[in-house]
C-alpha cells in the first residue's frame, strides 16, 4: 500500500474509532481497493464494517439498490448513482459513515463529458450523529474529480481521494 495511503487509513481509523462509527465502501472502478487499504490495517474490524463492489450497473442496482432509472437516465458514471451508492452503503450494512466511488479508469471507456480519470465520489453519513436530539436522514456529499494518468494511478489517486475526503468531512 502507498505511504500516502496507509497513512489515511491509520488517520481514518483513529477518527472512525474516537466517534464510535462503522464505515462500509461501495466501489466501482477501483474494484476492492478500498476496501483492502481499510482492512490491511490490524484491528480494522472495530471500524470497517463492509465492502460491496458492484462493478457492473446491475450490481450496483441488486447489492446496493441503486434505481435502474438512474443509471439509464445519468450513467453509472454520475453525480446521481455516485450519491445513490453511498445512501445503498449505509442501508445496506450496520455502518453510520460510507463512502462510494464509480468512474472511468481507463485506458478506455471515457467519453468527451466523462473522460478517462472521471470520477464521481460519494460520502454518507448517518443521521443522528454528534448527539442530535432528533435524528435526521442520512447526509449524502458528492463530488467529481478528474485524475491524470495509467489505470492504476487513476485508482491510486481515487482511493487516496476518497479517504483524504472522508476524513475532513469527519471533523
Amino acid at each position: 500500500m502507498p505511504p500516502l495511503t496507509q497513512s489515511l487509513v491509520q488517520q481514518l481509523s483513529l477518527k472512525l474509532l474516537a466517534k464510535g462509527l462503522m464505515l462500509s465502501s461501495a466501489e466501482s472502478c477501483t474494484g476492492g481497493l478500498i476496501a483492502a487499504a481499510c482492512t490491511d490495517l490490524a484491528g480494522s474490524s472495530q471500524w470497517f464494517e463492509r465492502g460491496f463492489v458492484s462493478y457492473s450497473n446491475a450490481s450496483k442496482v441488486e447489492l446496493l439498490g441503486v434505481d435502474p432509472s438512474l443509471i439509464a437516465a445519468h450513467g453509472a458514471v454520475s453525480q446521481e448513482v455516485a450519491r445513490a451508492m453511498a445512501l445503498g452503503a449505509l442501508s445496506h450494512s450496520a455502518a453510520q459513515v460510507s463512502l462510494s466511488v464509480t468512474g472511468v479508469a481507463g485506458p478506455t471507456g471515457g467519453s468527451a463529458d466523462k473522460p478517462v480519470g472521471c470520477v464521481w465520489f460519494g460520502w454518507g453519513l448517518a443521521g443522528g450523529l454528534e448527539g442530535e436530539r432528533e435524528p435526521k436522514g442520512p447526509i449524502i456529499t458528492s463530488e467529481r474529480m478528474d485524475f491524470a494518468g495509467t489505470r492504476q494511478e487513476v485508482r491510486a489517486q481515487t482511493v487516496a481521494h476518497s479517504l483524504r475526503r472522508l476524513l475532513q468531512l469527519l471533523q
